[in-house]
């Protein structure tokens, strides 16, 4: 029986749900595995990206011992161990670059930039994940899912006039304006039931995230275009890659994170 590309994204969202669910009942060391595991996954579909420089096995190497590592010293509390994790990230990266340089002068330093980028897009922006409770989990991954589905949804049905053609010619006005009523209605519903904050906190978050949102989708969509690739990968049926699919969470995560040092949003 032939399985729709629709059917597909549908079960394929179903069962990568089931992953972070797991994570956020047992928390601990079963979300620090997964969220590392997820990380390295998608830090290498980040890599692949750039498929055509040189040494992409050597970055792909140190990219899963420092996600790990960063990640680690996360759960530290001390920021010190961050600062030094990513000190070392730069010269293991740049000990490479010498190593090719010695044996090739026209090496280029691109495959550390790479590297070093990889772990600021992947594992530094995921972090903050393993400092929220389960209800600012749910609630980033929510407000996420909200804006990329009823931006979907809608721009498929309605969308006409394209916001950034050259960038992301499917995005739709209709389709961003669909994704920020509903991460903003959901966000400021869930809000209201289990936050602290008054109404206008829970709206003025709501319409953040979503722009965060839309922000990581567009920067994803521009990096893939710019290297003539559609998809960052096929490991998910009907989606792509890893990275097609949080794309906008990249960036949602980081934004509440620095938002709720400012104002708690959860007792």
């Amino acid at each position: 029986m032939d399985i729709s590309s629709h059917q597909k994204r549908i079960a394929t969202s179903v069962a990568l749900a089931v992953i972070p669910a797991m994570a956020l009942i047992f928390q601990g060391w079963v979300l620090f595995t997964a969220l590392a595991l997820f990380c390295v996954f998608a830090l290498w579909e980040f890599y692949d990206l750039f498929r055509t420089a040189k040494g992409m096995k050597t970055v792909k190497t140190l990219g899963t011992a420092f996600t790990f590592l960063i990640l680690g010293a996360y759960t530290t509390d001390d920021l010190r161990y961050p600062a030094i994790i990513f000190i070392s990230a730069f010269w293991a990266g740049a000990f490479v670059f010498l190593c090719r340089y010695s044996q090739d002068i026209t090496a280029s330093f691109q495959q550390t930039m790479i590297f070093i980028a990889g772990l600021i897009y992947i594992p530094l922006n995921f972090h903050f994940l393993l400092d929220f409770s389960r209800f600012e989990c749910i609630l980033v991954i929510g407000a996420a899912a909200l804006s990329d589905i009823a931006a979907f949804y809608a721009g498929t049905m309605w969308g006409k006039k394209k916001i950034w053609p050259k960038i992301s010619p499917k995005k739709s006005w209709i389709g961003s304006f669909a994704g920020m009523t509903a991460c903003t209605v959901g966000t400021m519903a869930y809000g209201l039931t289990l936050g602290t904050a008054a109404i206008w906190q829970w709206l003025l978050l709501g319409i953040i995230l979503n722009i965060a949102a839309q922000m990581g989708d567009f920067f994803e969509s521009a990096l893939k275009r710019s290297m003539d690739i559609k998809d960052s990968g096929s490991i998910l049926p009907g989606h792509g890659g890893l990275l097609d699919r949080v794309d906008s969470l990249l960036l949602v995560v980081p934004v509440y994170g620095l938002l709720r040092m400012l104002h708690p949003f959860f007792q």
